[in-house]
């Protein structure tokens, strides 16, 4: 039966609607795979959910299969993604479905890994199972932008955020705080949303920031710390260096000393040696495949504007948000501006803007 000709019925919207939010609970949080939601339906009743596990294993169908506690024989799987059909760490989501004898299997879109791509529903067919696709295929499709932006490009998806005053400064030294508390939450959401924050050692050094998630109850999801650092500069008194260890801190550098090689490994830091520009710039390009390689996949980039301006210039941000507050900040000695609006302007369009009416900061979202 074609995609084309598949009617859906208004459960089925509904049935795939709670898969979806499934898999946005748990986006940010499943490590190289996608994240994805399962509904299983049997006399039209829900009798199981799952999602997939934090850092990707298991699957959303295994889970939605084994938290059931009823006789799967004649139900219905609704599921984000195309369920997997091929060995790795673990056994084919496909083999389960089989096994439970589950009689139809609606599934929204295509998965892009080349491994599975298509091959589920030829398997599923071939075993006398009904299956169905293409039910909510615009919503699903843009949750997995960023998924499909990993897959196709070997590159993390990467979410840029500066907060500026009225009159564009970024810094001064005698007003910390910019935005109020109520955008700082949309802040550490994005924090909890990413598996890793990057920033230069010389915002580090500055602020001397936790870049940790600060909303109640998801402390423990606070994302990576990424800096970039060419000469190990970064203050050992820093809260960043003290509370490193080696699955929280990767530092990037290119020329340092033994001694402080060995003091950055000694607490646990990971260090990462990469290639400079010709201006002694970090190559980000090469920053950014490099953290893909080793399991990033979402990065917010909180710099100041020398790193948000880099991002900008190379065109390397998936997105952007600029936070803008009402307050005019005097250019007191030392302050910055935002002096990069041009490369929003020239190289990305405006997505939306944010409103909250507990806010009086502008919130924009810029995307490529």
């Amino acid at each position: 039966m074609s995609t084309k000709k598949d009617k859906f019925t208004k459960k089925d919207k509904t049935y795939m609607e709670l898969a979806l939010n499934l898999a946005r609970a748990r986006h940010g949080h499943t490590g190289i795979n996608p994240s994805v939601g399962c509904v299983i339906v049997k006399n039209d009743k829900i009798i199981s959910i799952g999602q997939t596990n934090y850092n990707g294993r298991p699957h959303a169908e295994y889970n939605a299969i084994i938290n059931s506690d009823e006789n799967l024989t004649d139900s219905k799987m609704y599921v984000t993604l195309e369920p997997c059909n091929h060995y790795g760490k673990t056994p084919p989501c496909t083999n389960l479905i089989i096994k439970k004898k589950i009689k139809e299997v609606i599934y929204s879109i295509d998965d892009i890994d080349k491994k599975v791509k298509g091959k589920s529903f030829k398997i599923l067919k071939s075993k006398n199972i009904i299956v169905k696709k293409g039910l909510l295929k615009k919503d699903v499709g843009n949750f997995y932008l960023t998924y499909f932006f990993n897959r196709k490009n070997k590159l993390p998806f990467v979410t840029g955020k500066i907060a500026t005053s009225k009159n564009n400064v970024i810094y001064n030294n005698k007003s910390k705080r910019i935005t109020d508390k109520h955008s700082d939450k949309l802040t550490h959401f994005l924090r909890y949303k990413n598996d890793a924050i990057m920033i230069s050692y010389k915002t580090l050094n500055k602020d001397n920031p936790k870049l940790n998630c600060r909303l109640s109850g998801l402390e423990k999801f606070s994302p990576k710390r990424i800096i970039l650092d060419n000469n190990l500069n970064t203050k050992i008194d820093s809260y960043i260096f003290n509370t490193a260890d080696k699955e929280n801190t990767i530092i990037f550098y290119n020329n340092a000393n033994k001694h402080k090689i060995t003091l950055f490994k000694k607490k646990g830091i990971k260090l990462i040696k990469s290639k400079l520009t010709k201006i002694k710039y970090f190559d980000l390009k090469i920053v950014l495949k490099k953290l893909y390689r080793i399991g990033i996949r979402n990065i917010l980039v909180e710099g100041g504007n020398g790193l948000s301006g880099s991002f900008l210039k190379n065109k390397l941000l998936n997105q952007f948000y600029l936070f803008k507050s009402p307050k005019i900040l005097t250019k007191s000695v030392p302050y910055k501006d935002f002096d990069h609006s041009k490369h929003l302007i020239h190289n990305y369009r405006i997505k939306s803007k944010i409103s909250n009416k507990l806010t009086k900061d502008t919130i924009t979202l810029y995307k490529n």
